[in-house]
């Protein structure tokens, strides 16, 4: 495991001015938050557990004579291309040499639990996005003098220290700057951005690193000549909200680094969901259940990194037809079988029998909140 001095990689934008007429919003210097995230967190546990698996590319998921679907894959298996939430029948034509391993839960999660029992000796302050993924506020913590950046490194070292598995972190004032900063030196890394740095790290990053900025409103952005933060800051925050509604301001925000979300201690998810705009209206109902696997593979491999305190409920499906009305339906005691999920398709389209412009397909989550029973997602 790497322990060098901190790697300094800042997308700074040098010699550029700016200049806005506009009131700045202002980032909070007395926030601290981590974002840590395992690497490759199912498959480093199969690594760590058999070390025959290591420096082989190998896959966490379902059979592919079972239309199973990829949760995790290691380094090895990403430079052929295989990613998560991918068909494992693809990613053995990408990679034929894939070993596809069943998942393990029990195992996962146990390493979760003792990884969340090392965050609690830093803060209680502890919102967990999935087993391997978790914000902590250190704002108040007294360890190390308050340094976050000290905080996350003892956190990196005690976790590969009792677990033999290595994780990423991003220390930043808020969650939006923090996540970001976990995947910049990825893996086994540490980033972080200060309260005096995020004005320059803000100004040359992407709008695609957006919190929120999906495919359809990046090409928005492109259209409209924003290519990084510091063109979205040239724009006006009233004619950003008549251009995307709500998120404008939102936009407005970010692209100032600013992201006043709290950690969420007792947050806990009601669904889980993906849903994708299309570029042209899908025409009929045959159209739009074309597209219906597709979506069901992105929404199994985003089932299989929630935390083991849910369960699936009822399934249902969002239409969004192509004069901005939608419709969503649901069904207590169906299954999540992709013939359940066409007959729902089926009666939402049914209520518009007009061109569709976007399809959402999820799952209504049960918060067993005693934790630890696990989706059986393959």
């Amino acid at each position: 495991m790497s322990r060098g001095p901190l790697r300094s990689r800042w997308p700074c934008a040098r010699g550029a001015s700016f200049q806005s007429t506009h009131e700045f919003p202002t980032v909070s210097p007395s926030r601290k938050i981590i974002h840590v995230d395992c690497d490759c967190f199912y498959a480093a546990i199969e690594m760590r557990d058999d070390p025959s698996l290591a420096n082989r590319p190998i896959a966490v998921g379902g059979l592919a004579d079972r239309r199973g679907v990829i949760a995790t894959c290691n380094y090895e298996a990403r430079a052929y291309g295989v990613r998560s939430a991918m068909a494992s029948g693809h990613a053995l034509k990408l990679c034929p040499d894939l070993l596809i391993v069943r998942p393990r839960m029990d195992a996962y999660k146990e390493a979760s639990r003792e990884i969340h029992g090392i965050f609690r000796t830093y803060t209680d302050l502890i919102e967990p996005l999935s087993l391997d993924e978790a914000f902590l506020d250190v704002s108040g913590c007294e360890h190390f003098a308050g340094s976050a950046t000290r905080i996350a490194q003892d956190i990196r070292r005690r976790v590969w220290q009792q677990l033999r598995i290595t994780v990423s972190a991003g220390v930043a004032p808020n969650k939006f700057l923090a996540k970001i900063a976990s995947d910049w030196n990825k893996p086994d890394g540490l980033f972080v951005i200060t309260p005096d740095q995020v004005d320059d790290f803000v100004l040359a990053l992407p709008v695609t690193k957006l919190h929120g900025v999906g495919r359809v409103t990046a090409e928005k952005l492109k259209r409209m000549g924003i290519h990084t933060c510091a063109d979205l800051r040239s724009w006006r925050r009233l004619d950003l909200v008549r251009d995307f509604g709500s998120f404008g301001e939102r936009l407005w925000g970010l692209a100032h680094g600013v992201d006043e979300r709290l950690v969420q201690v007792e947050s806990r998810r009601q669904s889980v969901s993906v849903e994708n705009t299309y570029e042209r209206d899908l025409p009929d109902l045959a159209a739009c259940l074309e597209c219906l696997p597709e979506l069901l593979e992105q929404l199994a491999g985003r089932m299989a990194r929630l935390d083991s305190g849910y369960r699936p409920g009822k399934p249902f499906v969002k239409l969004k037809f192509h004069d901005f009305t939608q419709t969503t339906l649901e069904q207590s005691g169906a299954g999540l079988e992709l013939e359940d999920y066409s007959d729902l398709l089926a009666g939402a389209f049914a209520r518009g029998k007009r061109p569709v412009r976007l399809i959402g397909v999820g799952v209504r989550l049960i918060d067993l909140r005693s934790g630890f029973e696990q989706l059986r997602l393959f």
